[in-house]
């Protein structure tokens, strides 16, 4: 099933520089979809887009086979909550004056009148809190305590707890693991491929890593210069007929 599509979407900013050329693709149900490409080629502009924080010049966004590229702030509600992001610095994700238990909250408490959990249930703040916690593997203590006394590795933790606490279909994963060390990035690739299978999320994984891309995902596309140069299934990476852009990148894998 496609929960997303996206069809010959075009970006330009001031001086008529165009960001995005003819993006199409098709993200599958419970699916991560890797994006790869160098820094400025366009992947944070396409992300913003989708999540219709920038408007786009022309072409169509579907979510569910629902247009939603023309769709006013009231209209877009439902939307926004099918669909979260995970940055890539996690201390610009979190207010440094909340404590983690009330950052954690917040998507909740907007979004409330409108949810019908499946896999978390909401019977009291700590409850749920404690749930999240558990569910990104930190303990409970950790909820009384402010951004700034966690580590890189556990405040990423906390931002993905947060995107999943009301339970989206699609997550844009946006270079999540670029700010952290080497061991936690291991660990962050992984709890996100356990919490895809679990909670039968799907992502947009936005990186220039591109061995991280080949772990994550099941399908890879790699963008160059605002342009979708190449669209492969993963075992196909290392196949004759790649684009001479993908095999520069598979040559400094």
């Amino acid at each position: 099933m496609n929960l997303l599509t996206v069809h010959e979407l075009k970006k330009s900013y001031q001086a008529k520089k165009t960001i995005l050329d003819n993006i199409s693709f098709k993200l599958n149900k419970g699916e991560c979809l890797g994006l790869v490409g160098e820094s400025g080629c366009g992947k944070s502009t396409l992300a913003r887009c989708l999540l219709r924080i920038e408007p786009i010049d022309s072409g169509s966004i579907y979510f569910k086979d629902k247009a939603i590229e023309q769709l006013n702030d009231r209209q877009l509600y439902p939307y926004r909550r099918k669909i979260q992001i995970v940055l890539q610095n996690p201390s610009a994700s979190l207010n440094p004056k909340l404590k983690i238990k009330d950052s954690l909250i917040d998507p909740y408490a907007q979004f409330k009148n409108d949810l019908n959990l499946i896999h978390f249930s909401y019977t009291s703040k700590d409850t749920f809190i404690k749930q999240l916690l558990e569910v990104v593997e930190l303990p409970s203590s950790l909820a009384d305590r402010y951004p700034h006394e966690l580590s890189g590795g556990q405040r990423q933790r906390i931002t993905i707890a947060r995107a999943i606490s009301i339970e989206p279909e699609f997550i844009v994963l946006d270079e999540p693991t670029a700010s952290l060390d080497v061991i936690s990035q291991g660990a962050i690739l992984t709890l996100l491929t356990n919490l895809r299978k679990a909670l039968n999320l799907s992502y947009l994984f936005i990186s220039h890593d591109l061995a991280a891309v080949k772990e994550m995902s099941q399908r890879v596309m790699v963008m160059k210069d605002g342009k979708l140069v190449d669209q492969f299934d993963n075992e196909q990476l290392f196949n004759e007929e790649r684009h001479s852009y993908t095999k520069e990148l598979i040559s400094i894998f």
